[in-house]
Order: C-alpha cells, then sequence, then structure tokens
C-alpha cells in the first residue's frame, strides 16, 4: 500500500489533533477539591433547586428575579452552598443587567476560570470553598477597579449587619 505525503500528513495532523481533544477531556473531567465537598445527591438535599441548578450545574437565572437586587441594607453577600463571605455591601451598585453586580469580591472570597460555553471566552467566577457557580466577571464596572461581578443572586444569601 502507498501513502503520498500529504496523506501522511493529514493523517497525523488529524490524529494529533483527536489526541489534544481527548487530553483536552481527561484534565476537564478532573474534579477540583474544594474544602467544602458533598455528592451530587447531597447538594441537591441541601440547596433549593435553582440554587441547586446554578450553583452545582451552572445555570443562570433570570435577569430581575433576583430578592438581592433590592437589597440596599449593611452586610455580606455569602455563599448560599457553604456560607462564605463572598462581597460586601458596599461594593453593590446597580449595573441594569437584572443581576446583583459588585465591583470587588472580599478577599481570598472566589476563583475564576476561562469558560467558553456560548461561544465566547469569559471569565466565570466560583466559591472559592466549596466550587459553586456564581456568575461572570466582566470589565466595564465602575471605578475604582473596572469590574463588574455579575452575579446569581440565587448562589448567595444575605447576611445583615448586627
Amino acid at each position: 500500500m502507498l501513502i503520498d505525503r500529504r496523506t501522511l500528513i493529514g493523517s497525523g495532523m488529524a490524529t494529533a489533533a483527536l489526541a489534544l481533544i481527548g487530553a483536552n477531556r481527561l484534565l476537564a473531567a478532573a474534579p477540583a477539591k474544594f474544602e467544602v465537598s458533598f455528592t451530587d445527591a447531597e447538594w441537591q438535599k441541601r440547596l433549593s433547586p435553582s440554587a441547586y441548578k446554578v450553583l452545582r450545574h451552572e445555570a443562570t437565572e433570570r435577569p430581575f428575579t433576583s430578592a438581592l437586587l433590592t437589597e440596599h441594607r449593611a452586610g455580606v453577600f455569602a455563599c448560599a452552598g457553604c456560607a462564605l463571605p463572598l462581597f460586601g455591601s458596599k461594593t453593590k451598585y446597580d449595573s441594569g443587567t437584572g443581576w446583583p453586580s459588585f465591583y470587588r469580591p472580599l478577599p481570598n472570597a472566589i476563583g475564576t476560570t476561562t469558560d467558553s460555553t456560548l461561544g465566547m471566552e469569559r471569565v466565570e467566577v466560583h466559591c472559592r470553598r466549596c466550587g459553586g457557580h456564581l456568575g461572570h466577571v466582566f470589565d466595564d464596572g465602575p471605578p475604582p477597579t473596572g469590574k463588574r461581578y455579575c452575579m446569581n443572586g440565587v448562589a448567595m444569601k444575605f447576611v445583615a449587619k448586627a
């Protein structure tokens, strides 16, 4: 059987591409380790149905439906999954997007990953302690950071300052 140079190079490139895709899937499949961890069934029991969908399966709540949009008291916005304080009320602002927005998280509260699920690259924000999906961060926020942490309200609980 004779193979010409073009066929050999093409099949080599196809094999390399498939190997990269397989490697990426294996790397993506490895679950991250978090301080607070439960089985999927345990998370489902602990959270409301909407919080479970957002925090554990990266869903997005409908805009303008969160009670936290109109929350203006002093306090902190904490993760609905593990109660880690995430954002201080002083950093909350009305972005007009329909989701609670903040210009800065609390120190050591969040983690970020690249999200390309909608055919574009965005920065996903998750709780650093339990890994729960919170929302995304964008570069169109107000001073002093220029960031807009656009969060799902159902992924958080408000704790008023005493």
